[in-house]
């Protein structure tokens, strides 16, 4: 469980890393953005079962270009409130996923719909390189 504060009316909400859907304000009933954290234990539950696509991101505390790349994702998850949720996960607290998914270079960027990988993305890009993968990786996959 987490706090996110509305960017549509400034209500402070409870979202939980695992829910049916996806969050909304109790106050305005807009889309709140869904960032959150997984790891070995709760991958599965958090990422492949959601039923809104997962946007994931491994990263490091100690790799520079994880922290440069950080807040570009989080701002395209607020910007993409109710379409994707963005789910992060330290390659040094998940090493069994890290090998699960074959991530050599970090930042790694997976996009998930359904449990299967749909899009992959390694480095760090620029924000609009960054944007135009997510938005180019969530069109193919509309119905």
């Amino acid at each position: 469980m987490s706090l996110i504060k509305c960017p549509h009316c400034g209500k402070t909400n409870r979202v939980p890393t695992v829910a049916a859907g996806h969050p909304r304000c109790g106050n305005c009933r807009k889309d709140l953005p869904w960032i959150v954290e997984a790891g070995d234990a709760d991958f599965g539950v958090v990422a492949e079962q959601s039923s809104t696509p997962a946007l994931i991101d491994f990263w490091a505390a100690w790799c520079g270009p994880c922290r440069m790349v950080s807040p570009v994702l989080d701002k395209l998850a607020r910007e993409r409130a109710g379409h994707v949720k963005l789910v992060k996960v330290d390659v040094d607290k998940s090493p069994l996923l890290s090998r699960r998914f074959d991530v050599q270079a970090i930042p790694t960027l997976l996009l998930i719909r359904g449990g299967q990988v749909v899009a992959r993305q390694a480095g760090a890009p620029p924000a609009a390189a960054l944007r135009s993968w997510l938005d180019g990786a969530l069109a193919a996959g509309a119905t």
